[in-house]
């Protein structure tokens, strides 16, 4: 039997802005039900590499594939060829993405949030829409909220809505950008723990966090970024309790009690 295709597959990934090399040839696979923990400091191109996943930034050298297809170009000749935006937005479907800053829309209620998405870009019917953001706001701890709206809620609870909105798309991978940062500490347990759901129920996930023991505990494997480039990858126990590259080292004992 032939391998399986890894789910997000980056090949000498690399992006700039003006003079600034942000990406520096990343290489990264991750095959399909693995959570990807990508922990580094502060500007060392975590986020951006979670955005050329699905073509929020531009990848400037390299190739990005979702589920075997490359994202956001077409390949002649190997010369890339970008993708109209309807194309991309095509694409963009099968991958959800959670942001630091919920995004929510203030003037529609928890469940409207849920159902815009698969009304407006998959054209589904609103009742079927609608039974499904009640299902998935009663699967992250909001059945009681479906006719709230953001501004009434929670941080922990808006952004909660954000991660069942994402799903509301039936996406093959989650991308998670620092979703707890925005968080005052006692809400971000809450969220983990929604997070921590779906890595049982086998969803593929890339998650850029802080979240140590959440790496540890949920991450498949730590992937350490540091100035634009993959310094290393590895299972948690290897990477966070045992890392084999000095700068690893000296990021982890800045940011971690003893765990």
């Amino acid at each position: 039997m032939s391998a399986p295709e890894p789910m997000v597959e980056a090949i000498g990934v690399c992006k700039t802005f003006g003079k600034v090399e942000v990406l520096r040839g990343v290489d990264l696979a991750v095959m399909p039900g693995e959570v990807a923990c990508v922990i580094g400091p502060s500007g060392s191109g975590k986020s951006t590499f979670l955005r050329c996943i699905n073509h929020l930034e531009r990848v400037d050298a390299g190739r990005m594939r979702v589920a075997g297809q490359l994202i956001g170009y077409r390949e002649s000749g190997g010369v890339l060829h970008e993708m109209r935006e309807s194309e991309i937005a095509r694409q963009r479907r099968d991958i959800g993405m959670v942001f630091q800053r919920f995004n929510l829309f203030p003037h529609m209620t928890a469940e409207g949030n849920v159902m815009e998405g698969p009304v407006t870009v998959r054209g589904e019917k609103r009742e079927a829409a609608r039974e499904r953001a009640r299902t998935l706001l009663d699967r992250v701890g909001l059945a009681d909220k479906h006719d709230v709206y953001p501004g009434q809620l929670s941080g922990g609870q808006q952004q909660r809505v954000a991660i069942a909105r994402a799903l509301a798309m039936q996406p093959r991978l989650m991308l998670f950008d620092e979703p707890t940062s925005a968080l005052d500490p006692e809400l971000v347990g809450e969220v983990l723990d929604v997070m921590r759901g779906l890595a049982a129920d086998g969803m593929t996930m890339v998650v850029v966090t802080h979240e140590m023991g959440f790496a540890r505990d949920v991450g498949d494997r730590v992937v350490f970024i540091d100035g634009g480039t993959v310094l290393e990858s590895g299972p948690p126990q290897q990477v966070l309790v045992e890392p084999a590259e000095a700068r690893t080292r000296q990021f982890l004992q800045r940011i971690l009690d003893p765990i």
